[in-house]
């Protein structure tokens, strides 16, 4: 078997969609019994109240209400969670409820802004 280069698995995932993403993810974690979790190292005393004087670092983005294209907001909320379709059809009855907690502002308005295009009403708390 050939060996692929860093840039040709770069160019492989560029081309998946993030559900193809998320399965990849599940499957290496499976075959090398590992996570994909982000080490937390703690940040230097300076750089912390730095960033507490810019805003909030963790916030939770809402989902209000559906809207009139509640499919698209299905697709959505299952794309941004990683859900299957019907747990993400369970969250999206729900509404309100909180679609993901304790992510950083620009990844929550990401995400307002594709569940907004679906349709969806969106807060960020």
């Amino acid at each position: 078997m050939a060996k692929l280069t860093n840039e040709e698995i770069i160019a492989s995932l560029k081309e998946m969609s993030v559900l193809e993403l998320n399965e990849l993810v599940k499957a290496v974690e499976a075959e090398f019994g590992v996570t994909a979790a982000v080490a937390a190292a703690g940040p230097a005393p300076a750089a912390e109240e730095e960033e507490s004087a810019k805003g909030p670092t963790e916030v939770t983005l809402v989902l209000k209400a559906c809207g009139m294209q509640k499919v698209a907001v299905i697709k959505a909320v299952q794309a941004i969670t990683g859900l299957g379709l019907m747990d993400a059809k369970k969250l999206v009855d729900g509404a309100p409820v909180n679609i993901k907690e304790k992510i950083s502002p620009v990844e929550a308005e990401e995400h307002k802004k594709a569940l907004e295009a679906a349709g969806a009403e969106v807060e960020i708390k």
